[in-house]
């Protein structure tokens, strides 16, 4: 109660304008944890990225890559679909919303960066795979995000499993 009247009555305990200072420090100081790191890859920034032509991004990209843009890659019929079917899906979003999911069965389809933050559905012979694109996975292919298999399982052993197995009870 005291401290609460020397604030109402102007004493020298807290001052409202101190106080307010002492608030602005703190909102400072999280901003610089909250501060997130800036993308590079390979040290080119996420913006300069986007504005690469094709032999400018093919010099930063793996040997492999490289061999398939000087093939010809994005001038494939079915590359261009999907690049344009991204553009749109992008486009007819809202600026803070996920735009709709693009299924393809590219799974050999270098991700280049026109297609960070996009959402494709990667086939992987039976079912579509959600794979939202980031910026780090620039260079890879759509297919090592989607896995067609089934990780083993290892459990007990089943009937027949070893010489062992044949005195295990049914239940």
């Amino acid at each position: 109660n005291l401290r609460k009247e020397r604030f109402f009555s102007g004493g020298s305990c807290l001052l409202p304008h101190t106080a307010m200072a002492d608030d602005e420090e703190r909102a400072a100081e999280l901003k610089k944890k909250r501060s997130f790191r800036k993308f590079s890859f390979r040290g080119i920034d996420l913006d300069q990225m986007l504005d690469l032509s094709t032999e400018q991004l093919m010099d930063i990209l793996h040997a492999r890559a490289r061999r398939r843009f000087s093939r010809g890659l994005l001038l494939k019929r079915p590359v261009k679909q999907l690049k344009k079917k991204l553009l749109k899906a992008k486009k007819d979003c809202g600026p803070h919303d996920k735009p709709d999911v693009v299924k393809t069965h590219l799974r050999d389809m270098i991700i280049i960066p026109e297609m960070i933050g996009s959402i494709v559905g990667v086939h992987q012979g039976k079912v579509f795979t959600t794979v939202e694109i980031k910026a780090d996975m620039v260079g890879m292919y759509l297919g090592q995000f989607s896995i067609t298999y089934k990780p083993v399982r290892h459990g007990r052993p089943g009937i027949g499993a070893t010489s062992s197995s044949k005195f295990v009870p049914l239940k």
